[in-house]
């Protein structure tokens, strides 16, 4: 298992970055995923777009299938917990769902003390912060250490541009966003999910540190699980005998996500305002790697990538070339 490195520098070149598949429905274009809607399904094109503090930052070679793949693998795996809303794959970078309409909020799980953003929950504890979405935080407790339980710490949704803020349940309800039996209905969903994210993780050596929901409603009126779940993308992952050696020797676990790409974006001075820099090839090469150890991480299945030309594929795989 694993990419060849040289590979992944020819990919370079011509990642998928945008889209505009005419004959797919209306086209609605989101930091990663591009989605046409039409006749009550959607069709979500995963790009190799990578975003990191709420900004797109760039491509990455491959990245577009990786997400979309780790995604329907939980989604296959967690139907029994949540139902979501999952058709069919009919490309490596296209998913078929069912159109739903997406809550204002994002609903976040953080099982450990962690995270690096200026709305992170270690940032807040750093400065002083007791009470972070609502929960009180016990003193003298260090960076990157489980919390004494998982916590739900949602967000608002920025417009594309803007920053996702935390919230806690009472500010969300009050300033209208969503009703209390919606939140409550879709935080319980939520709690399952990363529970039962939790306990696969372990069993392949990982954790499964956080990670964010997006819930919709579909034409029933139901809750539902959409976007994207348990992905480098939307969650973090440590491997656990890593972090276990990490926490005696004092310093960071290496994560099995995008923070590599936000690190080397603090280190050349950026965190989100103004444009950002160029990502050169070999950290853009190194970040698919990881994607892909993750992938493969996960899921235990060996990652295949499909080399093709993307837009030329994904039309065909479509039937968008016989329309």
């Amino acid at each position: 298992m694993g990419i060849d490195i040289q590979l992944l520098q020819e990919l370079c070149g011509r990642t998928l970055q945008h889209t505009d598949l005419a004959g797919l429905g209306a086209r609605h274009e989101g930091k990663v995923r591009d989605s046409y809607v039409e006749d009550g399904q959607r069709a979500i094109v995963v790009t190799d777009r990578v975003s990191a503090f709420d900004i797109v930052v760039g491509t990455l070679p491959l990245k577009g299938q990786v997400l979309n793949q780790v995604a329907a693998f939980w989604f296959e795996r967690t139907r029994d917990v949540a139902p979501n809303h999952l058709i069919d794959v009919p490309d490596p970078c296209v998913s078929r769902v069912h159109d739903c309409r997406p809550l204002p909020v994002e609903f976040v799980y953080r099982g450990y003390l962690t995270g690096s953003t200026s709305t992170s929950i270690w940032t807040a504890y750093e400065r002083g912060d007791r009470e972070y979405c609502g929960h009180a935080l016990p003193e003298g407790m260090r960076r990157h250490e489980p919390l004494p339980e998982p916590l739900l710490t949602p967000t608002t949704k920025a417009d594309r541009g803007g920053h996702d803020e935390p919230a806690s349940r009472a500010q969300l309800i009050e300033s209208g966003a969503i009703d209390e039996a919606t939140f409550d209905g879709a935080a319980e969903m939520c709690g399952r999910l990363f529970a039962e994210g939790q306990r696969f993780a372990a069993t392949r050596g990982l954790i499964l540190v956080d990670t964010k929901y997006e819930i919709g409603l579909n034409d029933a009126g139901e809750l539902v699980v959409i976007d994207e779940i348990h992905t480098p993308d939307s969650s973090r992952y440590w491997y656990r005998e890593a972090y276990e050696r990490a926490m005696r020797e004092g310093h960071d676990p290496e994560a099995l996500d995008k923070e590599y790409v936000r690190s080397w974006l603090r280190e050349q001075g950026y965190a989100g305002d103004g444009p950002p820099p160029t990502l050169p090839d070999d950290v853009r090469c190194e970040a698919a790697r990881r994607y892909i150890e993750a992938y493969e991480q996960v899921t235990g299945l060996a990652f295949v990538p499909d080399t093709e030309d993307a837009l030329s594929r994904i039309r065909r795989n479509l039937g968008l070339d016989d329309a």
